[in-house]
């Protein structure tokens, strides 16, 4: 508070002191919350306790009226009280309702870590999920399912969900919406579009960063996979990376969701391909085995919302 107390002593300089301090003195009584703090505690104050801390009651009147006018103040985002501690007049700084609801937005979206994910999926709702079908009321109800019953480290299979439909009916923006929903109970949620996952993974092998990647998508508490189905694949990709982190996944019983514009059997056909094009069958079956056990297919049905 040493600002204050240079502006006080600028205006007590030169031969007016007196004056100016009587002129400073009757603006601080004036104003009207300090008026309504000392009489809140007018059998504990007198005059010699308030003329010692003339600096304080001062310093609160400065503050509050450019909190009033939403000027800087010395602590932004917080709001000047006056208290009295014995015979001291002290100025404490409480956290406004707009810091509040700052803060706790910065904290839901601490909670949900997005590779890739576009703007409007990571703002995603539940309350703007629209249902307007079977599919999409079906889709809903499972989904609130999972963020009813998901409790972190209890024992046990908790299923993601496989959410497959054509383009644009909302898959990702469900994903989205679910991640906020977890995010408003605690628990962290990590989103990653596959394609652009799969392509920097493998643009890392050059800076040995692979690895770290995998482990980081492996060991996150709850992993959204976005577009699977998407990705331009190779046999590398899907049985040394997705394979990888499936299986991990799988042995830690951690919940596992995805999107897809394929149903899970025509994403079994769809990864059976190697990059020569010869067929791997029972590679993309044990991609698909995982997936499976991890998750729930429920299908996403409707018009393309994109548009």
């Amino acid at each position: 508070m040493d600002k204050i107390e240079r502006t006080l002593g600028q205006l007590f300089q030169g031969r007016d002191f007196e004056k100016q301090y009587e002129a400073l003195k009757q603006q601080v009584f004036a104003y009207e919350p300090v008026r309504r703090f000392l009489k809140e505690h007018d059998s504990e104050l007198n005059e010699q306790i308030i003329n010692q801390n003339l600096s304080k009651l001062y310093e609160f009147m400065t503050e509050h009226q450019k909190f009033q006018h939403k000027e800087d103040t010395l602590m932004p985002g917080y709001a000047p009280r006056l208290s009295l501690n014995g015979d001291y007049i002290t100025v404490t700084y409480y956290p406004t309702e707009e810091k509040i609801q700052a803060d706790r937005q910065r904290a839901i979206e601490k909670r949900i870590r997005s590779l890739y994910m576009p703007k409007q999926v990571m703002e995603a709702t539940l309350d703007d999920f629209t249902i307007d079908n079977e599919s999409r009321s079906a889709a809903f109800l499972a989904a609130g399912e999972f963020l009813s019953t998901y409790k972190k480290d209890v024992m046990g299979m908790q299923k993601g969900l496989y959410i497959h439909g054509s383009f644009g009916t909302g898959k990702s923006y469900l994903l989205g919406a679910m991640a906020k929903d977890l995010a408003l109970k605690g628990i962290s949620t990590t989103l990653v579009y596959l394609p652009e996952f799969m392509r920097e993974i493998k643009q890392s092998i050059a800076d040995n960063s692979v690895g770290e990647k995998i482990q980081f998508a492996k060991e996150t508490d709850i992993l959204m996979l976005d577009d699977i189905g998407a990705e331009s694949m190779t046999t590398w990709t899907r049985d040394e990376v997705l394979g990888a982190i499936l299986q991990f996944r799988m042995q830690e019983e951690l919940p596992t969701f995805f999107s897809s514009n394929y149903s899970m059997e025509h994403l079994e056909n769809h990864l059976m391909f190697s990059n020569n094009g010869t067929e791997e069958r029972m590679k993309a079956r044990r991609i698909m085995e995982r997936i499976r056990y991890l998750s729930q297919e429920i299908e996403l049905d409707g018009r393309n919302r994109r548009y």
